[in-house]
């Protein structure tokens, strides 16, 4: 009995630590769980039990206990009772953080959606895609580059694989619990779709990138010479903190803030614009507010990314979550299922034509993938690129919409290559320089 005593007293101690330790932390602990479960339960359709033993069983995370409420479509999470966390789901907006009293009358609107069957096959339409076989592919040498991927599963954690060739489905594998059909949280991939906003208003001739960014607390100061091409590229000089193991810039803007599009705004210049490269979830998210104004309404806002290329695309599948005032949260939160992901990164590989009509303009492209000034030639205007070399067993015409954990769609013109690989790992525990240059092999 004394060593049961003093076996509980020392789980307390324990425990008291830890929280004593991360209570700073708790907040948005809580926050992460509560929000991954709810989008993964009602956007993506997966169970609770998946979840817990897998997307939220990471360091820090695995503290929170998270209840599903089915019935009012809400997750909840505490940390040993403390700092409880609600994320709500609204159709057609995803799940968002709740901040004590919620607005429901915020949550009315919904993007409006232009969904239709048709006999094309994937990827430019809703049909089965062609079994095609190409002579010039090494199919010995694909399915090998597949097996890397999906190779050391403890390690890697690769959850879906997709590989196009010049339009057409040669590769695709998923694990267990995962379909071509499920949504998959793109995390920082969002911010080049986002981008594809921008690339759309400037080849209809309503904005230009090297416009000063619309912002009229700016124009008092040093900051109204930062343009939209420095918020694209990651170089406006603003200050801004993207560290996520602790209680920083964007830490705050994901899990506290009701209107994410501020964070960024209301911070200081550093440093005259193109002079530093900083990476910013604030930026994509102030973009996400500077393309809001473009529009007499919020219905209009809501409306445009899906009318003007993501339900043109047939992107079915994607859902672009917002915050509390109904921004779109661009950084970090889209979901889309991998072959939905495939047609983002065929768009790009087609230079933004699609089934006879020009999306953005080819040009657009070419602009995305100029590296930017002090990035190390890693990236572009919210895209990320090999022109310096990162993968050096890949060509360096390659460039990528990235995020967390892993996800990607690299996109290679030189090899007519789209490859799509989702999963809970990135480097180095997911090797993409072996696995990527394993796929371009295979194209002889």
């Amino acid at each position: 009995m004394k060593l049961l005593k003093r076996i509980l007293l020392l789980l307390l101690i324990v425990v008291g630590v830890v929280v004593y330790l991360n209570y700073p932390k708790l907040n948005i602990i809580s926050g992460y769980a509560s929000k991954n479960m709810a989008s993964s339960v009602f956007v993506a359709e997966r169970s609770p039990a998946s979840i817990n033993q897998n997307d939220n069983n990471v360091p820090l995370i695995k503290l929170a206990t998270t209840e599903v409420d089915k019935n009012v479509q809400s997750a909840s999470s505490t940390v040993y009772g403390l700092m409880e966390r609600t994320a709500l789901y609204r159709d057609g907006l995803g799940t968002v953080l709740t901040n004590g009293e919620v607005d429901v009358e915020k949550f009315k609107l919904k993007p409006n959606r232009n969904q239709v069957t048709d006999t094309i096959p994937y990827p430019y339409g809703q049909a089965a895609p062609v079994d095609s076989v190409f002579a010039e592919i090494d199919q010995d040498q694909l399915n090998k580059a597949v097996a890397m991927a999906f190779g050391n599963e403890e390690v890697q954690k690769t959850r879906t694989l997709l590989v196009l060739y010049k339009g057409h489905l040669i590769a695709e594998k998923y694990i267990d619990g995962f379909t071509q059909d499920t949504p998959i949280l793109g995390w920082s991939m969002t911010k080049s779709v986002l981008a594809t906003c921008f690339g759309v208003l400037e080849h209809r001739g309503i904005l230009q990138m090297d416009w000063p960014a619309p912002i009229t607390e700016w124009e008092a100061d040093d900051r109204k010479k930062i343009t939209l091409n420095h918020l694209l590229r990651m170089q406006s000089g603003l200050e801004w903190d993207e560290d996520y193991s602790t209680i920083s810039d964007v830490t705050k803007m994901l899990f506290l803030e009701s209107d994410m599009t501020r964070s960024q705004r209301e911070k200081p210049l550093i440093a005259p614009p193109t002079e530093i490269w900083n990476y910013s979830s604030g930026t994509t998210n102030l973009l996400s507010g500077i393309l809001k104004q473009q529009f007499r309404s919020h219905q209009e806002y809501l409306d445009f990314p899906y009318q003007s290329f993501i339900d043109k695309i047939g992107m079915y599948s994607m859902v672009l979550e917002a915050d509390l005032e109904g921004n779109y949260v661009g950084s970090s939160y889209s979901w889309a299922s991998t072959r939905d992901w495939g047609r983002f990164g065929q768009l790009y590989l087609d230079r933004g034509f699609w089934n006879g009509e020009q999306i953005f303009d080819g040009s657009w492209v070419d602009y995305i993938t100029e590296p930017t000034q002090n990035s190390e030639d890693q990236y572009g205007a919210h895209f990320w690129l090999n022109a310096g070399g990162k993968y050096p067993d890949v060509p360096k015409d390659l460039f990528s919409c990235n995020g967390y954990q892993g996800q990607y769609v690299f996109v290679i013109p030189s090899k007519n290559l789209v490859v799509v690989r989702t999963g809970l790992a990135e480097e180095p525990e997911f090797d993409v320089n072996g696995f990527l240059s394993a796929v371009v092999k295979s194209v002889q």
